[in-house]
C-alpha cells in the first residue's frame, strides 16, 4: 500500500520541455470521480520560481499500488491558465523497488502560485496541481555548499542513531563541513531508512552504496541521517542547517564546494551515476 504522506509526501508535478501537442482548457476540468483510480505522487518537494529548468519527479498509482511502469506524459499552466503543452517524460526503474520507478521532466516555473498540471497515461487525463514557491528551501545548483558538521560516531551531535540503516552504512566516517571544499568532489545523501515517509531512503542509499567503488579516490561518499532519533520528531542539525523540507536528497559537490546537483523524492541508479560522471568529468 502507498504510506501516507504529510507535506513531505506527494504534492503535485509537471512536465519538460519540447512540446508535442497543446492541450485544450476543457482537459483541465475536473474529471469524474472513477477516473482518479489513477493518481500521480509526485515527490519533488522544493519547487521555486526561476527561469531555469527543475527537475520534477513522481510516481503514478492505480488505486492504492504504485503503478510506474508504462509511458508517461505531462502538462502544466502557470496560475489561471487553463492550457498547458504536453511533454515527454523519462522513467527511471534501476535500483527501486518494482513498481516505485519515478517519472522525470524539466520545467520552467517562472512564476510562484499554484500550477495548473495534467498527466497523461494508459489513455487517460489525470488533472492535478503543483505549487511553485516563491523561492528554494535548500540550497541549489551553483551555490556554496553549507559548511555544517554532520554526526559521526566520535561526535554525534546529539544524533542516535547516525543511521538507521542495518546494517549501519560506513558513509559517517569523517563530518561533512570537513569533506567540503577541499579538493575532492563530494556526494552527500540525506535519507532515513528506517522512517522515511515515501519509502525511498533505504534503495536510494542502496544505489549510492553499490556505485561507491566506481567513484573510489575520485568522489568522496557521505550519509546524513534526517531526525535526531528514532521518535521522528526533530531533525538532525545538519539537516536543519540545510534547510531540507524533505527526504531523501542527494547532492554532488565539486572540489571547491560548489553545489554541481542536486536530486530529491526518488532516483534511480541512473540519475544518481549522471550527477557522479558530471563531477569527475
Amino acid at each position: 500500500m502507498i504510506p501516507e504522506m504529510s507535506r513531505r509526501g506527494f504534492l503535485a508535478a509537471v512536465g519538460s520541455t519540447a512540446a508535442v501537442a497543446a492541450i485544450p482548457a476543457a482537459a483541465f476540468a475536473a474529471i469524474p470521480q472513477q477516473e482518479r483510480a489513477i493518481s500521480p505522487l509526485v515527490v519533488s518537494s522544493d519547487l521555486y520560481a526561476s527561469p531555469e529548468p527543475q527537475r520534477v519527479a513522481f510516481a503514478v498509482a492505480v488505486g492504492k499500488r504504485y503503478a510506474s511502469f508504462t509511458d508517461a506524459q505531462v502538462a502544466f499552466g502557470p496560475p489561471g491558465v487553463t492550457e498547458g503543452t504536453v511533454v515527454d517524460t523519462r522513467l527511471y526503474k534501476k535500483g527501486l523497488p518494482r513498481g516505485r520507478g519515478v517519472y522525470v521532466a524539466h520545467a520552467t516555473f517562472p512564476t510562484p502560485g499554484a500550477w495548473n498540471a495534467l498527466l497523461l497515461t494508459r489513455g487517460r487525463r489525470i488533472p492535478f496541481a503543483v505549487q511553485v514557491k516563491d523561492a528554494p528551501e535548500a540550497p541549489t545548483i551553483g551555490t556554496q555548499a553549507p559548511q555544517s558538521p554532520s554526526p559521526t560516531a566520535a561526535a554525534t551531535l546529539g544524533v542516535k542513531p547516525i543511521c538507521t540503516r542495518a546494517p549501519q552504512c560506513p558513509l559517517h566516517d569523517q563530518p561533512l563541513d570537513q569533506l567540503i571544499g577541499t579538493g575532492t568532489p563530494v556526494a552527500v545523501m540525506f535519507a532515513t531508512p528506517a522512517l522515511c515517509q515515501t519509502a525511498y531512503c533505504g534503495p536510494v542509499l542502496d544505489q549510492l552504496l553499490d556505485l561507491q567503488d566506481q567513484y573510489a579516490e575520485r568522489v568522496r561518499f557521505h550519509h546524513v541521517e534526517i531526525y535526531r532519533s528514532n521518535r521522528g520528531a526533530d531533525v538532525a542539525p545538519t539537516v536543519a542547517a540545510w534547510g531540507l523540507p524533505s527526504e531523501p536528497w542527494i547532492y554532488t559537490i565539486d572540489g571547491d564546494g560548489i553545489i554541481r546537483g542536486r536530486l530529491d523524492g526518488a532516483f534511480g541508479s541512473e540519475e544518481i551515476a549522471a550527477n557522479l560522471d558530471a563531477l569527475v568529468r
